[in-house]
């Protein structure tokens, strides 16, 4: 299995953003491509070469499912492991982001002190 390393991180709320891009770089020690948009990411993609997708669900524009929809018509990108950050956190709905491709589903808040831990967590359950 090969150690994660560089993440694709779209999320457009500022403060939110800071904190994960915080917790992930200085204690999980991930290279990070913050992004402020699901077209933004989509726009990024190939350039960053991302091993792992972290993508809030809400976002004006492309959505996160909406940006993960179109990112998996890329070849490379067709199976690249894909998180959500989510506030809608009901049983159906984390199904649904599970259903179109998801591995895993964080619910906001979410504690920044073991965020990188619990996307490493992810990240070994996955076995890429």
């Amino acid at each position: 299995m090969q150690p994660l390393v560089r993440i694709l991180y779209a999320e457009d709320e500022p403060d939110i953003q800071k904190l994960a891009s915080m917790a992930l770089e200085l204690i999980g020690g991930f290279t990070l491509k913050t992004c402020s948009s699901g077209l933004e990411a989509l726009n990024e993609i190939e350039a960053f070469e991302p091993q792992l997708l972290l993508f809030d669900v809400m976002m004006p524009g492309l959505n996160g499912p909406e940006a993960l929809k179109k990112i998996r018509k890329i070849e490379a990108y067709s199976n690249t492991p894909t998180i959500f950050i989510t506030a809608n956190s009901q049983p159906d709905q984390v199904q649904g982001y599970l259903d179109i491709g998801a591995v895993d589903v964080i619910t906001k808040p979410f504690d920044p002190m073991t965020l990188a831990q619990q996307i490493q967590g992810t990240w070994a359950k996955v076995g890429v």
